[in-house]
């Protein structure tokens, strides 16, 4: 391991600090060791290498015809798709939570085909890099 001596200002620091005591850190190390690695992660998908995705999405059941398109776009993706889990949030809202394995772009184009249809209305795409078989 190597130490690392890093200048910030005091506005950056109070704010580093605050989402140490949030997320429960007990270092700063620890914190900007995971900030760095959530980063440089993002910047390796850019790369359109192999990925892993979590997408999550809530929506309103009753729209017409969108459960219909929600699972067509599913199927016509198929191959990208893990598992997927379906939630029954309330009368109106579902929530759907994908477990995805693809080309980032593949991946991205999947996320928007569903976030962008009516009816949805939240939705998030977290990418991960893919850890590479030994």
């Amino acid at each position: 391991m190597q130490r690392l001596t890093i200048t910030m200002d005091d506005d950056l620091v109070d704010y580093l600090d605050n989402f140490i005591q949030e997320k429960g850190y007990t270092s700063r190390s620890e914190a900007v060791r995971d900030l760095v690695r959530d980063s440089l992660s993002t910047e390796k998908n850019q790369r359109n290498e192999e990925c892993l995705g979590v997408l999550s999405y809530l929506y309103e059941h009753e729209t017409r015809e969108l459960a219909r398109r929600l699972t067509n776009t599913q199927h016509h993706h198929h191959h990208l798709s893990v598992s997927t889990l379906h939630m029954h949030i309330s009368e109106e809202q579902c929530l759907e939570v994908s477990i995805l394995q693809g080309k980032r772009h593949q991946l991205e184009n999947l996320a928007d085909s569903l976030i962008s249809q009516r009816g949805v209305n939240h939705g998030y795409l977290r990418l991960l890099p893919k850890p590479k078989d030994e």
